[in-house]
């Protein structure tokens, strides 16, 4: 196996492991959002600043999953351009 083989190789080892990633926070985003939505309907409710505090942790834990998927979709892409640098390098020989 030569090196591009083998660069390719770990190439689609990590864009697997990322892609399993993505799935992953995609369903912990779920879960998130609707329980920062039911925070901030219990704050409202409550109209105690606990609640409001909350709300507001639960809203920033959303807020920082949806930035570490961005960073991740953002390495899938980096990786799927790589990938396809070192199969045009593989196939002209």
């Amino acid at each position: 196996m030569g090196l591009t083989e083998r660069r390719l190789a770990k190439v689609g080892a990590r864009l697997k492991s990322l892609r399993g990633e993505l799935a992953v926070i995609d369903e912990q985003l779920i879960h998130l959002g609707d329980d920062a939505d039911d925070q901030e309907l219990r704050a409202l409710v409550a109209e105690t600043p606990n609640a409001s505090g909350e709300a507001t942790r639960a809203r920033r834990h959303v807020e920082s999953m949806q930035k570490h998927r961005a960073h991740v979709v953002a390495e899938i892409t980096e990786l799927e351009a790589r990938q396809d640098e070192l199969l045009d390098r593989l196939t002209a020989g």
